[in-house]
């Protein structure tokens, strides 16, 4: 323990050059990430934070259902355990080692698969806004070098570098320095989404980007459906709004997403309907109609096959699984 303290404590509270971290050293950042996130997180569940941006998790045990959800664009690292996520079928599987982006808006699941009473899963999600990357992306000049690319998935996994770890770190530890928090935030948040576009993955995230880019168009026809998916899906007038041929839009959505506009419509209105059902109390047949459905036996077969169970049974059961985390 007194070793682990004084290794702590070697490493500097910033980084005044580009000198790779070696090993060792991001070695013990992951073990003071995990300290302090383990420290802040008493309680179970998911822990906003001081900086808007910044949330924190803790489970103390693995999750035996997914969890479903419309994942923001946000840069996530596990300072301990292991997730599972799911987008359509596609599985993404990543630990401490790693690091996962999602760089759309995206309808997944995800599942705790590592985590006990002695050693919790500890996690760090950063949200960011994909004008922010596109604001580097320009200052960068990204958008005259960036390679001649497919559009690729809107999510996606990387080794987590000590180069990385280095601004992380830093941005965490303003959490015990809040009086901070609104000069230097801002600041290493930057540079933390620097460091990803400079990172070997990072063209993927650029290509959200750049303007033009058939990655930025499909963003902006998530950004259609997530803000219309009650209204009918007409998919010529789709492309037209964002000034592709329709072909053309199947082709990349699929490729961003793993799915088809329909699809991801469908996924969208069903955790909605989830959504309201727990939130607001209401039955199935309203749910359904308030996100699009016109037809209940249609509904109820669709939510049926995508979360396992008919919408009452559902309901019910994430209601008592609520009321078992909050019970003594």
């Amino acid at each position: 323990m007194h070793k682990l303290q004084s290794m702590l404590t070697s490493i500097p509270n910033a980084r005044l050059d580009d000198r790779p971290v070696d090993q060792l050293q991001a070695t013990v950042m992951r073990a003071e990430l995990a300290a302090m996130i383990d420290r802040i997180t008493v309680a179970e569940g998911v822990h906003a934070t001081a900086i808007p941006r910044l949330t924190l998790a803790r489970v103390s045990h693995m999750q035996q259902h997914p969890v479903h959800a419309v994942h923001e664009p946000a840069f996530c690292v596990l300072a301990q355990g292991s997730k599972r996520v799911l987008l359509s079928d596609e599985v993404y599987v990543y630990d401490s080692s790693q690091y996962l982006v999602v760089a759309q808006n995206l309808p997944v699941s995800s599942q705790v698969v590592d985590a006990s009473p002695e050693a919790p899963f500890l996690g760090l999600r950063l949200s960011f806004d994909v004008k922010d990357i596109a604001a580097l992306a320009l200052d960068l000049r990204l958008g005259e070098t960036l390679p001649k690319r497919a559009s690729q998935r809107g999510i996606f996994t990387g080794e987590l570098s000590g180069t990385l770890l280095d601004p992380l770190l830093r941005l965490t530890r303003l959490l015990d320095a809040p009086e901070d928090v609104p000069a230097l935030a801002p600041l290493i948040i930057r540079e933390i989404l620097y460091r990803l576009l400079r990172s070997p993955d990072g063209w993927r995230l650029a290509q959200m980007a750049v303007v033009d880019s058939h990655s930025q168009r499909i963003a902006q026809a998530i950004g259609v459906l997530s803000r219309r998916f009650q209204e009918p899906l007409r998919v010529e007038e789709l492309a037209d709004e964002v000034h592709m041929s329709v072909s053309s839009l199947h082709q990349h959505f699929k490729a961003v997403t793993a799915m088809s506009p329909l699809q991801f419509q469908k996924q969208l209105r069903l955790q909605e309907s989830r959504r309201i059902m727990i939130s607001e109390h209401v039955d199935a047949a309203t749910a359904g109609h308030r996100v699009g459905y016109e037809s209940q036996s249609q509904f109820n077969r669709e939510y049926s096959r995508f979360f396992g169970l008919p919408p009452a049974r559902d309901v019910k059961r994430l209601r008592e699984l609520q009321l078992g985390r909050t019970s003594p």
